[in-house]
């Protein structure tokens, strides 16, 4: 969806080592959040008649048009990372276990007996809807836990530091953030540390990057549910070369994650 954050950046890099370590050709597109121009690449993918295509879709659903495009021209579909609304358009679909890592975040709250939080989402992609859903359903019956507010921040960092900034000016009393990923988490914690408002203040995000890992182990960030994009990015390339042998794959495959905090960080 954009080529702007490390996890994709990651995934992109694994899979073109491996396309060309297979003599093979990859071409990168970045719609750069633009669901419109995503579509429109992979029209032009299907043009250029390529063998096989990776997506990570911008909107799950409003991607479909790419998605039909691609199978009227028998060019299978590998989506990484969110899954898609029509699931029968696309050959696999390889995801974290979304659900369960937001779960983690959320089961890390039993430290706080009550607390005002802040959800940082991402409506158009279901990953993250699932990571959200994961964390409220993980809170759903302490009644001290109040949600204050939520953003739909896209998982940018520059999208989430001025909403978080507005929220930090209506609301004295966050307790708790919980962004769909580390981005969303860095611009929460810029936006607090700008108003001197991040003491105590528990932040979560989910990916695990590199940066994520430093703030957590400089104190600033609580945790981050680590996804493995070149697990993922194996997966992805394995299944599209048994597809073009004619081989079958399975339809989904969800990749565990796992919990870093402070506790791990020091461990590396």
């Amino acid at each position: 969806m954009t080529m702007n954050n490390e996890f994709y950046k990651i995934v992109n890099n694994q899979i073109r080592m491996q396309v060309e370590k297979n003599g093979d050709q990859m071409i990168t597109l970045d719609p750069a959040l633009d669901q419109k121009k995503q579509n429109e690449q992979i029209k032009q993918l299907v043009k250029r008649k390529v063998d096989a295509i990776f997506l990570n879709p911008v909107d799950w659903k409003a991607v479909e048009p790419g998605l039909v495009a691609a199978k009227k021209a028998k060019i299978p579909v590998i989506v990484i990372d969110s899954q898609v609304y029509r699931s029968d358009l696309v050959a696999m679909t390889i995801v974290s276990d979304n659900y369960k890592a937001a779960f983690r975040c959320g089961r890390m709250m039993k430290q706080k007996d009550q607390a005002n939080i802040v959800l940082l989402t991402h409506n158009a992609a279901r990953s993250a809807v699932d990571r959200i859903n994961g964390f409220l359903d993980t809170i759903k019956n302490n009644k001290n836990y109040k949600i204050l507010a939520s953003a739909d921040t896209q998982g940018q960092i520059e999208r989430a530091l001025p909403k978080v900034d507005k929220i930090i000016e209506e609301y004295q009393n966050i307790d708790v953030v919980m962004g769909l990923n580390d981005p969303a988490a860095m611009g929460a914690l810029a936006a607090l540390d700008s108003k001197g408002a991040r003491e105590g203040v528990l932040v979560y995000g989910i990916d695990g990057s590199p940066e994520g890992k430093k703030l957590i182990k400089e104190g600033m960030m609580t945790g981050t549910a680590a996804q493995s994009p070149k697990q993922m990015a194996d997966t992805a390339v394995n299944a599209a070369y048994q597809i073009l042998q004619g081989e079958k794959v399975e339809k989904k495959k969800v990749i565990s994650v796992q919990m870093i905090t402070k506790k791990e960080c020091r461990a590396d």
